[in-house]
């Protein structure tokens, strides 16, 4: 009968780690999965700088000068607190970043936006590294806030292979990738692999998709049909358990992406900046467990089955 009475008390025990486990693992998603306060925004655009970017879009206007104008709008817009850098895939007269990744200052952005040129080609992998890094930089610092790289381009990347590569390991850190396809005669193959995607075909509407991603909805929002929020279902909900499940579930991994061991891009845009574009077709380098783009997925699909299935069974509750 004791022998009984203990079987029974450490299955019960057991029952207990696991639903508080569940209830940390759907808590941990719910706030990672939290739409952040405007001030916590720290975003890298990936600006487009490319020779077809002097093509005239719908609207009479050049896609680079449309982005331009663009940027300049939706920048003035952001909230003081929110960080911002502009990145471009051809160096500028002060390197690869328009506006470096920091605070906005109207007086350092704007005559930067206003000199930019277009020429070049199109290493969208390479520059995806390195926005993701100094974005997985700054995180190691703050520690808190909504991290995206937003992608502004008209074409295909030249490194399509560091694409692949790249952009597994930088969403397994938790970073959200926008992407903007300019005036495209199709869609962008990172359009059904992104946080979200947008086309813009004049400059209005790169003007509207530009502020929806820096200004508006975010890529991370989550909420009801009702509009009642994850954290309202979970205020019962003991203090000491969310501030476990904080400290547990929302420490992403930081590291820098890995190198390529492919040959570095190449860029042919000198002799024809016009050329047509697109991905050039090489396997993905060989990747090992400590990229971080492997073995971080399994406990981020398990959580993911588990919040989906109490977010199940929450709707059906309330139907009764």
């Amino acid at each position: 009968m004791h022998a009984s009475h203990m079987g029974e008390a450490q299955l019960q025990r057991g029952r207990t780690i696991m639903n508080r486990f569940g209830i940390l693992a759907c808590l941990g998603l719910l706030v990672l999965g939290q739409p952040a306060s405007a001030d916590d925004l720290k975003i890298v655009v990936i600006l487009d700088n490319s020779g077809s970017m002097n093509e005239y879009m719908s609207g009479g206007k050049q896609k680079v000068d449309a982005a331009k104008s663009a940027l300049l709008t939706v920048l003035d817009q952001v909230p003081a607190g929110s960080e911002v850098g502009v990145l471009l895939l051809n160096d500028g007269p002060r390197g690869p970043w328009l506006v470096p990744l920091g605070p906005i200052d109207p007086a350092t952005f704007r005559p930067a936006i206003n000199a930019l040129t277009a020429n070049g080609g199109t290493p969208l992998g390479a520059t995806m590294k390195k926005a993701a890094d100094e974005l997985l930089k700054l995180r190691d610092k703050q520690r808190y806030g909504t991290y995206k790289l937003l992608i502004v381009s008209d074409g295909e990347a030249g490194d399509g292979y560091l694409v692949d590569q790249y952009l597994p390991e930088i969403q397994a850190r938790g970073l959200l990738v926008d992407v903007i396809g300019v005036a495209m005669s199709q869609e962008h193959s990172l359009a059904t692999r992104a946080s979200t995607y947008r086309r813009a075909d004049d400059p209005a509407s790169l003007e509207k998709a530009i502020s929806a991603v820096v200004l508006g909805e975010s890529s991370a929002d989550a909420s009801d049909d009702t509009g009642e929020s994850d954290f309202e279902l979970l205020k019962p909900l003991p203090t000491e358990l969310a501030a476990a499940s904080l400290t547990a579930l929302t420490s992403p991994v930081n590291k820098p992406l890995e190198e390529s061991s492919r040959p570095a891009y190449e860029d042919t845009s000198q002799s024809s900046p016009y050329q047509p574009r697109g991905p050039i077709h090489q396997p993905p380098a060989n990747q090992g467990n400590g990229g971080g783009g492997g073995w971080s997925k399994m406990p981020i699909l398990l959580l993911a089955v588990v919040f989906i299935v109490i977010r199940v069974l929450v709707g059906i509750a309330k139907r009764k």
